[in-house]
């Protein structure tokens, strides 16, 4: 799911959020083929063919109109979504992941008969199948139904499984099925060799990739939920759009689309966030402090001795030899700020403090000339300190007088 201009909610499909395990005020549903308007930007959720709860992303607004595929299986059937059909897309950010001529792939549903007549083909055989976290559940259900077998998968994937409300042939039953799915990462020479101890078994890796085979009882098989080459072009030509954009990096693809691009002008060729947009992360920059963070950034950054590091200051109470003699310079607070009796600060001046001396945990030896302002030094690098010798009140007094002498010429 990817955030638009509400931070605090994450907008997805509505069959997401059972999956994703976290408090329903964290997620906004939304419905797939619906409009939704979010500020002034419009989002429709599409069906994208790859996983359950998989969608395509159509932004509309001042910027124009883009769509963000996300992963995703292209399919004929996109052509009759109301909201793609004579749509002028002025971006496409494309699941490029198999965006080469030598990647040809089959459908999904040829790659299922190809793996049920491997299976067929060891009818004395136990059959464990790889899979991710989340896809190929429309293999393990296919295969399922075609041998009549329970499919044996662990506890936590079970609970997916019934949270996505697929078809009723998973288990958790050792023993119950003949087909297991387990963790692509289990399927390696040593296990295959130990279940082959206890009975012959085949191992099936459902991939559009390219893998190393690392047993010969380890088979592959080209089923991907991501589109094949010849699928991306097919797509591209329909819909048309005046740019493409890859989503995986370090693979370019625009070269295999440009005869299908549309010649119409983008209408903000270069993107834009829009005004509301701008204004509420302005407001969200000011109620987190950024401002002071601002400071902290334009510092030099040229190299600052920092002294002795401890690895865990509240463990290692006892000084170690080697640290004996060491000498460790030491910047104290801001005397406008610092109300502790007796504090170094008052009678500015700066000291050092040796090996055999007890330093404050946390406060960083930096000189004062590197910052902007011996206050930002406080703030940045022992808040703490700060909001623990003034009240809310105070403090917050503090911010703004110092921002203004910011201001000021």
């Amino acid at each position: 799911p990817t955030c638009l201009s509400h931070p605090c909610h994450l907008p997805c499909p509505t069959v997401t959020p059972r999956a994703l395990q976290v408090p329903m005020c964290w997620i906004r549903p939304l419905e797939v083929g619906q409009s939704h308007v979010v500020g002034e930007v419009t989002v429709t959720l599409i069906d994208s063919n790859h996983c359950p709860g998989s969608v395509m992303f159509l932004f509309e607004g001042t910027f124009g109109t883009i769509l963000y595929t996300g992963d995703f299986r292209y399919t004929s059937a996109m052509q009759c979504e109301p909201a793609l059909r004579g749509r002028h897309i002025d971006r496409l950010y494309l699941d490029n992941t198999h965006c080469h001529p030598r990647r040809a792939l089959p459908s999904r549903a040829l790659a299922t008969r190809q793996a049920a007549r491997l299976i067929r083909a060891h009818p004395q055989h136990h059959v464990v199948i790889g899979v991710y976290t989340l896809g190929k559940e429309t293999l393990l259900v296919d295969l399922a139904l075609e041998f009549s077998t329970w499919v044996v998968v662990s506890p936590w994937r079970l609970e997916q499984m019934r949270l996505l409300e697929l078809p009723d042939v998973f288990t958790a039953e050792e023993g119950a099925g003949w087909i297991r799915a387990v963790d692509v990462a289990e399927i390696r020479w040593d296990t295959l060799v130990t279940w082959n101890t206890l009975h012959p078994t085949i191992a099936i890796i459902p991939t559009g990739r390219p893998m190393k085979v690392t047993h010969p009882n380890i088979h592959l098989v080209p089923y991907s939920d991501h589109s094949s080459f010849a699928e991306l072009r097919e797509f591209v030509k329909w819909l048309k759009p005046c740019s493409v954009l890859p989503i995986v990096k370090g693979n370019t693809c625009q070269v295999y689309f440009q005869e299908y691009l549309s010649s119409a002008p983008q209408l903000l060729p270069d993107f834009q966030v829009s005004k509301p947009v701008q204004e509420q992360r302005q407001q969200q920059s000011r109620r987190r402090g950024q401002k002071l963070v601002s400071v902290w950034k334009r510092a030099p950054q040229s190299s600052v001795p920092r002294g002795v590091v401890y690895e865990s200051p509240e463990k290692n109470t006892e000084k170690p030899e080697v640290f004996t003699g060491v000498k460790v310079p030491q910047c104290y607070c801001e005397p406008a700020l610092c109300s502790k009796e007796g504090c170094t600060c008052h009678r500015g001046e700066k000291e050092e403090l040796s090996g055999e001396q007890l330093g404050t945990a946390g406060t960083a030896p930096v000189f004062s000339e590197h910052l902007a302002n011996g206050f930002a030094e406080q703030y940045l690098l022992t808040p703490l300190n700060v909001l623990k010798q003034n009240s809310s009140q105070t403090f917050d007094q503090l911010v703004e007088d110092f921002l203004r002498k910011g201001d000021m010429p």
